[in-house]
């Protein structure tokens, strides 16, 4: 009879020697292809997120309020004893959707990285001056697309054009390119101020209630306090607004040379109260425009979170 076999315990495992050149090459290998760094990682989602969130907190609050912004701009827009139309007020919704769409997806997708990198550089109580500067950095990102954007909608909300393509191709051939961003210096006059402070306040207030609450905010809490925010910061910014609206539709035959032409030209013509003008839909807008917003913001990005924990469970 044949023998057993030995066990697999009784059998002397040998080592495996590769050649030196070849360890050398796999290390070099491996070390060439090294994981990205977690914070890469978190800051890339971080700014995709941002940029869904702030897409869909834009298009609802659009939709929803933009006939109060159309009144708004046509009392901006008149001169004294000039009459306004309420007629037509969801003018140029569409072409207008077409630019929040991506601004608002600019923002927020800038703001949301950008706040989180300085907030790991400055002090817990200096979260503010955090929050201020992402703001402005965030605003100054979306106005690329923002202010023609608003150049298209504000003609087309003061009876100029029928449609966004028919107001682009105009202002184009009569203006230039430059006509798409008429205005622009006023318009990031009164917008990287309103973006810091409208976000600055809205974080702080947040911050502030969570720690007295003890808790996590509610979807109204949130939406409450991004009213707040909104009213303040609208009505603060009014003056630069009745400016910014002056410049962006005077069109090719301007009335205004530029900012400074435009404060001293409504202050001669129609007094300091002129710069107030249109203060109580816009107030109301960007009242009931915050309170969709960051309710739309904050609950997007809640799902979006439970979205990725389920991947990873």
């Amino acid at each position: 009879m044949a023998p057993a076999p030995a066990s697999t315990g009784d059998v002397e495992e040998l080592p495996i020697r590769r050649p030196e050149g070849l360890q050398l090459k796999l290390a070099a290998t491996t070390k060439n292809f090294q994981k990205p760094k977690r914070n890469d990682i978190d800051f890339f989602r971080v700014l995709f997120e941002g940029a869904i969130a702030g897409a869909t907190a834009g298009v609802v609050v659009e939709t929803v309020l933009y006939p109060i912004d159309t009144i708004k701009t046509r009392l901006q827009a008149v001169r004294a004893g000039g009459k306004i139309s309420f007629k037509g007020l969801y003018s140029g919704l569409g072409g207008n959707l077409a630019g929040v769409l991506p601004a608002s997806a600019i923002f927020i997708g800038v703001y949301e990285p950008v706040k989180q990198k300085l907030q790991e550089l400055f002090p817990e109580h200096l979260s503010s001056v955090a929050h201020l500067t992402a703001g402005a950095i965030g605003g100054a990102a979306a106005s690329l697309v923002r202010v023609p954007t608003e150049v298209v909608k504000q003609r087309m909300q003061t009876g100029q054009f029928a449609s966004a393509y028919g107001a682009v191709r105009s202002i184009a051939s009569k203006e230039g390119l430059g006509g798409l961003y008429a205005g622009g210096g006023a318009f990031l006059l009164r917008d990287l101020p309103f973006d810091a402070i409208q976000f600055c306040l809205y974080e702080q207030m947040k911050i502030g209630y969570r720690k007295s609450a003890k808790r996590e905010l509610y979807d109204h809490e949130n939406a409450l306090i991004g009213a707040l925010a909104g009213a303040v910061t609208g009505a603060v910014t009014t003056p630069l607004d009745v400016i910014k609206t002056r410049l962006m539709t005077q069109g090719a035959k301007g009335h205004y040379k530029g900012v400074t032409d435009c404060v001293v030209k409504i202050m001669q013509e129609e007094g300091a109260s002129a710069f107030l003008k249109g203060i109580g839909p816009r107030v109301m807008w960007i009242g009931i425009g915050g309170s969709i917003f960051f309710g739309a913001l904050e609950r997007t990005k809640q799902f979006l979170s439970s979205q990725r924990q389920e991947k990873f469970e």
